[in-house]
């Protein structure tokens, strides 16, 4: 039997009133509305739920009995309905472009996937990708010309937010082909003191410099700093011509593989996370789609 909703909370609240006048009041409604709201649902129930005089109104023993088996069903609704407002409020509205930015042709792709999912279950929130500087990997993100991206990390930014990583991956050597390390299965982190390493140019802090182009090796023997890059091939292009080698990570071998130049694995360096960051004061609700959307891409990937 299908019921109108305005029938309900009618019924609930003359119940609690007994009194057609307030329970019209409190509903906005004029009291023949409320009268014939009521007549409704006793018509659907197939007997009366309330003794009607001049002088008062009461429940029938079956309209106490309604009254009891609604109430917690009522109240379930309304906490629900509130819950999901709060929710709302909290996330903003879910709409417009989420400009998220990437840094690597696997972190693209999660964005895609991730933008794919959202599209389905937040079709009004339009996911617009573009690839975040090598040189610059905060300031974008800062300027708020990305909402969101992915990130190497560790990320230790006071103003940034950050997500747990996503996907991690090994840590290769791109050196020249005919560079004696080039010959090896794999290379230790003591044999970067033999080549020279090509650093990024910018404005990079100094613990992602430090990572990406160490100083010494761990036992502090000095690593030599080779050209400055701003971009992938332009490191390629120095490292098959003999200029320096690029610490770099093991997706580079099969998306920027290049004559000339040989990806050897390490045998003794950490692993790199990749995850999202955001601007900490803007962790809004398209922010928090997306993150959720592309943690369920990594973990179906």
């Amino acid at each position: 039997m299908l019921t109108d909703r305005d029938e309900l909370d009618c019924f609930l609240i003359l119940a609690g009133e007994l009194h057609f006048g307030r329970t019209a009041e409190r509903m906005l409604l004029s009291r023949a509305r409320v009268s014939q709201l009521v007549q409704r649902l006793e018509r659907r129930v197939g007997a009366p739920l309330f003794l009607r005089t001049s002088r008062r109104v009461a429940l029938t023993a079956l309209g106490r009995q309604l009254r009891d088996d609604l109430e917690p069903h009522h109240r379930g609704i309304a906490a629900a309905l509130e819950r999901a407002a709060a929710t709302a409020r909290a996330e903003g509205p879910m709409a417009g472009p989420l400009h998220v930015g990437f840094t690597t042709p696997p972190a693209g792709e999660l964005v895609l996937k991730a933008a794919e999912a959202l599209r389905v279950s937040h079709p009004a929130l339009v996911v617009e990708v573009c690839e975040v500087p090598l040189s610059d990997p905060y300031g974008q993100l800062r300027s708020g010309a990305f909402d969101v991206a992915f990130a190497e990390f560790p990320v230790r930014e006071a103003d940034l937010g950050e997500g747990p990583a996503l996907f991690t991956e090994a840590r290769v050597l791109a050196v020249a082909a005919g560079h004696p390390l080039a010959a090896l299965e794999s290379v230790r982190l003591e044999e970067l003191a033999g080549v020279p390493l090509l650093s990024v140019a910018g404005d990079l802090p100094p613990y992602r410099r430090e990572r990406q182009a160490p100083a010494r090796t761990p036992s502090g023997r000095p690593i030599g700093r080779g050209p400055e890059v701003t971009n992938m091939q332009e490191a390629l292009m120095l490292v098959a011509a003999g200029r320096g080698a690029l610490l770099t990570s093991a997706h580079t071998a099969t998306y920027f593989a290049r004559p000339g130049v040989v990806y050897v694995p390490f045998a003794d360096a950490e692993p790199v996370g990749f995850g999202l960051v955001w601007r900490a004061a803007d962790h809004t609700g398209p922010v928090r789609a997306f993150a959720r959307a592309a943690q369920q891409a990594a973990d179906g990937a």
